[in-house]
């Protein structure tokens, strides 16, 4: 598609949706709407990928001293995973990237107008879970702060959650603008400040690392498969969503290189993260990440300054791939506003109980959690592949996703009896869940559209994109 025919497009479609009464968040991103620009696009995963929800990861490759996967099986699991993960987000952020259109909107594509409210859900749900945890991970460093600054008058972890997750809902009312500089920011200093505390690892305890780590047997049955999904589970919610991402980035950039702009901040910023979670956890015995890290420091000053930066890098993985997608969904079910929504999404995380997924003696919470909803993710994310690349060919008319009365009204039996196939199969071996649900979930989307409902009013190659 030219850049112009593009702009033109974008702009005939909004004109449709505001008639409609359809939020502006909502709306195709035109040309000038876009403001991201490639350099930040990759700090902008390098901030999302150095968080403590992926540290907690690796932190849970050792389980009471002893190491599920050995050093060389941990990364080789990372790198099978953000290979797939990289691929995924280059595949499925292309229709979201081409008109501009947010998840929410390409859900329709396959689920329908009416579909799409359970399939959107789907992936609202566990972002604000995952809000509520990187907020319990941020207050618990701030709470640290705190400690060290009242000499140990001062400690409640659960009034500096309420601070940390007022911050964001004020931060996220400015929208993507203000994300992108936020992840600038915050992953140059959580880099450096990682990097300072993988060499104190290195030095002051290599001995027990490289005892219960890197020397250990490990397994290359069922556990290293089984973190191989928790690893892609713990970005299904997000290039599912790739399209939310990708109508911000600008425009000219080919799909290969969109690839490679997830392939490279990812794989530095998660094996980073990743080793760092497994050297802590094997050096303290800990999962929670930042208590691990005030007893491997053990200098106050220090501590304040590290807790600091993981405060930092909570908000900036929430900015990044937390807020957006709920808040979305938010504003398509309830036809709120973007910054009402916000708050709500804000709200909604004070309730999903964080603690309860990772203790000091344990992550296997967190990991479980990870399996169960990416269960679900799996089947959606296929489905939506095989829609656009295999029955449309890459042609959707977007004008008609945003009509009410449209050919896409109502829903879509294929897409939703897939993904409950699909959620279910995946549920026989959980350990495997993503994977199971991919397969037997787009397997029989494509057998159901094709022989079991050829005739209904979703029938494929109908309806045509004016693009591509």
């Amino acid at each position: 598609m030219s850049t112009n025919l593009a702009s033109s497009v974008t702009k005939e479609t909004s004109q449709i949706q505001y008639d409609q009464g359809v939020d502006e968040s909502l709306l195709p991103k035109t040309e000038e709407d876009r403001t991201v620009g490639p350099i930040p696009y990759v700090f902008m995963w390098i901030g999302d990928g150095v968080n403590l929800g992926n540290m907690t990861l690796g932190a849970s490759l050792v389980v009471a001293g002893t190491a599920m996967l050995n050093i060389f099986q941990t990364f080789a699991a990372a790198i099978i995973a953000i290979g797939i993960i990289s691929t995924l987000f280059a595949l499925n952020d292309r229709l979201g990237y081409r008109t501009g259109i947010p998840y929410v909107v390409q859900l329709r594509m396959s689920f329908g107008l009416k579909g799409s409210i359970i399939s959107s859900l789907m992936r609202g749900i566990p972002a604000i879970v995952w809000y509520g945890f990187q907020s319990w991970i941020g207050g618990t460093a701030l709470n640290e702060i705190a400690k060290v600054v009242t000499g140990g008058s001062f400690d409640n972890v659960v009034i500096c959650f309420v601070v940390i997750q007022v911050l964001q809902i004020v931060l996220s009312l400015f929208g993507f603008h203000a994300i992108k500089w936020v992840e600038i920011v915050a992953s140059l200093v959580i880099m450096l400040a990682l990097i300072y505390v993988f060499a104190i690892l290195l030095t002051s305890h290599s001995a027990v690392i490289t005892e219960k780590w890197v020397h250990a047997k490990g397994t290359w049955g069922l556990p290293f498969f089984a973190f191989i999904m928790m690893f892609m589970g713990n970005y299904a919610a997000i290039f599912l969503s790739a399209a939310d991402y990708s109508r911000e980035l600008k425009s000219g950039i080919s799909d290969k290189k969109r690839g490679f702009l997830y392939f490279s901040p990812i794989l530095i910023a998660y094996g980073f993260v990743l080793t760092i979670g497994a050297m802590l956890a094997s050096a303290t015995g800990i999962s929670n990440p930042v208590k691990s890290f005030a007893i491997v420091v053990d200098n106050p000053y220090i501590t304040v300054g590290v807790s600091a930066f993981i405060v930092l890098g909570a908000v900036a993985v929430n900015m990044v791939a937390n807020i957006i997608p709920p808040t979305y969904v938010i504003t398509l079910l309830t036809k709120m506003k973007y910054k009402p929504a916000v708050i709500i999404t804000g709200l909604l995380a004070f309730c999903s109980f964080p603690w309860v997924l990772v203790q000091d003696s344990s992550a296997k919470g967190l990991g479980m959690f990870i399996l169960i909803y990416s269960a679900f993710l799996g089947p959606i994310v296929s489905i939506l592949l095989i829609e656009y690349y295999i029955l449309r060919k890459q042609k959707v008319n977007v004008a008609d996703l945003y009509k009410e009365d449209g050919p896409f009204a109502g829903y879509n039996p294929c897409a939703l009896l897939a993904l409950f196939i699909g959620a279910g199969a995946a549920f026989l071996l959980v350990e495997l869940a993503w994977i199971i649900g991919v397969v037997v979930g787009g397997s029989t989307y494509f057998l159901l559209t094709k022989y079991a409902f050829k005739d209904s009013k979703f029938k494929k190659g109908t309806i045509f994109e004016k693009e591509l």
